[in-house]
């Protein structure tokens, strides 16, 4: 794995694992062209490759991948028949999740509606977002 994508993949992560019912499990795979990707798999091994756009910034990068883990983690709850939205938007419970951009030259997680800033990627359990306090049902945290 290229060091772009680990270091992208290691600040997602950190709210996926502190705020999501469902957990990846993670493979580095190479692509169609040799190029290096990681795979989220499902428990029932199905799976979606996450990259990160090699010319970008970091924030960028953060911000690309946890749009793809976002999407990955939606499908994943809705498959478990648990509430798909993750991260949960705290303006808006039981609604939408949050987006993943960048604001300020830093990756952060904001309402789709409002636009409002939450928090930065990776920081959704220290900044005691509501996604933090996910209910999780048959997993212990």
């Amino acid at each position: 794995m290229n060091e772009e994508l680990a270091v992208a993949l290691a600040v997602v992560e950190r709210d996926l694992k502190a705020t999501c019912a469902v957990q990846p499990i993670v493979r580095e795979e190479l692509d169609f062209d040799d190029e290096p990707l990681v795979v989220l798999y499902e428990a029932d091994g199905s799976g979606v490759g996450v990259s990160v756009p090699e010319y970008a910034g970091p924030a960028e990068q953060v911000a690309s991948l946890a749009e793809q883990v976002k999407d990955w983690a939606v499908e994943a709850l809705a498959a478990q028949l648990l509430p798909a939205t993750w991260p949960e938007c705290p303006d808006h419970p039981a609604s939408h999740p949050l987006d993943a951009s960048v604001a300020g030259g830093v990756a952060v997680w904001s309402c789709p509606r409002s636009r409002r800033v939450v928090a930065p990627v990776g920081a959704l359990r220290e900044l005691g977002a509501p996604g933090a306090r996910v209910k999780r049902r048959g997993v212990s945290s």
